[in-house]
């Protein structure tokens, strides 16, 4: 009888470890799992304090880091309301409040949930007339995405096919715009039946300039490449005392504008161009790019805070972004100094191009004053 009774406490003395051994392994999970999910739901609402600051590391796996970290900023930010402290700071008129930091946001998050997709709009034209001050200017409002460089698709790689091409396209949201500038489209001529096959409905800018000063600005670059080239008299005439000019140079040729446009025309209306003024480009820059936003159908976001004029370059720079220490200008080949060509020559090329000019005035509905 006392062997049963030893054997039975026994057996109860185990169950009754066994139960406590379990509760306080059930306790401890509970534990973890409660302290797992408050460190994962903190992890969440983290607004990137352990990013990397410095803005001069290289490599490509920084760069990815710091890309992802924006991207988690700018989405905190969202869920906040934006109630990050820089961004109470800012006076609404101010040229960061809805430009450049705007952009930098909307940038942010298309690069991490926009898409790749066609451009809606072109600057197709011409070079020397100021398409890259266009292109730069209109790339800090935030509801565009261009493409920094030139693609050179509908005149050079057409033969890489639509796939190739959109795949060289900055991501974008919905609500962005897509946008690329070839200024060499503009006098190609397979280029308007082509991008008309691409679509119907794309907005194309055009940027002009008086086309003497456009050809001695084209001579004088290519000078800074080639410096041993005829003169810009030999190259512009077959014979200058006859006042012969030579048309088949290609720096007098893109200036002929109103042969090339009506290339254009017949595969696009009109309506669908939009012609900025070089010269006004350069004295009222705000003016000329609120047209522009217009044009895209976007809010004018650009204005006047946002330019200052370069006594030095001879043309306008964008302000300071809050996110730089220097203001945005063009690179050191914009603004060189041109090749002095006689008064003479001068005139003599303002005499050819005037029946041209006449034309093409006529057929956009805009006098340019070029003559």
């Amino acid at each position: 009888m006392a062997q049963r009774l030893l054997t039975s406490a026994n057996r109860v003395s185990a169950r009754f470890a066994f139960i406590f051994t379990l509760s306080l392994s059930c306790a401890y999970l509970c534990y973890n799992i409660i302290f797992y999910r408050g460190a994962v739901m903190t992890n969440q609402t983290y607004d990137g304090k352990r990013c990397p600051p410095s803005k001069n590391a290289g490599g490509k796996k920084l760069l990815g880091k710091l890309d992802n970290c924006a991207s988690l900023n700018v989405r905190s930010a969202f869920q906040r309301g934006s109630s990050d402290p820089r961004d109470q700071s800012k006076a609404p008129g101010s040229p960061g409040a809805h430009g450049t930091d705007a952009n930098f946001k909307n940038m942010s998050v298309a690069q991490k949930y926009g898409n790749k997709k066609l451009p809606n709009a072109l600057i197709v034209g011409v070079k020397k007339g100021g398409t890259r001050a266009v292109l730069e200017f209109i790339r800090i409002h935030p509801d565009v995405r261009a493409l920094g460089t030139e693609p050179h698709f509908f005149d050079r790689n057409y033969d890489r096919g639509l796939d190739w091409y959109r795949g060289l396209m900055p991501r974008t949201l919905d609500s962005q715009i897509t946008l690329e500038k070839t200024p060499s489209y503009f006098v190609t001529r397979e280029a308007p039946h082509r991008i008309s096959s691409m679509s119907h409905d794309t907005k194309l800018i055009v940027v002009v300039r008086n086309p003497v000063t456009r050809a001695i600005s084209d001579y004088t670059q290519t000078l800074s490449k080639k410096p041993d080239i005829p003169t810009f008299e030999e190259l512009a005439f077959k014979n200058q005392s006859l006042g012969l000019v030579d048309t088949s140079w290609n720096a007098i040729r893109i200036g002929m504008y109103i042969l090339h446009l009506e290339n254009w025309l017949q595969y696009f209306r009109l309506s669908q161009m939009h012609f900025v003024s070089g010269e006004r480009l350069i004295t009222d820059p705000a003016g000329e790019m609120g047209r522009v936003q217009d044009f895209l159908g976007l809010k004018r976001i650009i204005t006047d805070k946002h330019f200052y004029f370069n006594r030095t370059k001879g043309f306008p720079c964008l302000k300071k972004p809050e996110s730089s220490s220097q203001p945005r200008c063009l690179g050191k080949s914009k603004g060189r100094t041109h090749v002095q060509i006689e008064q003479e020559v001068i005139e003599q090329l303002q005499e050819f191009y005037r029946p041209f000019n006449i034309k093409f005035y006529e057929t956009v509905g805009q006098d340019f004053k070029w003559d």
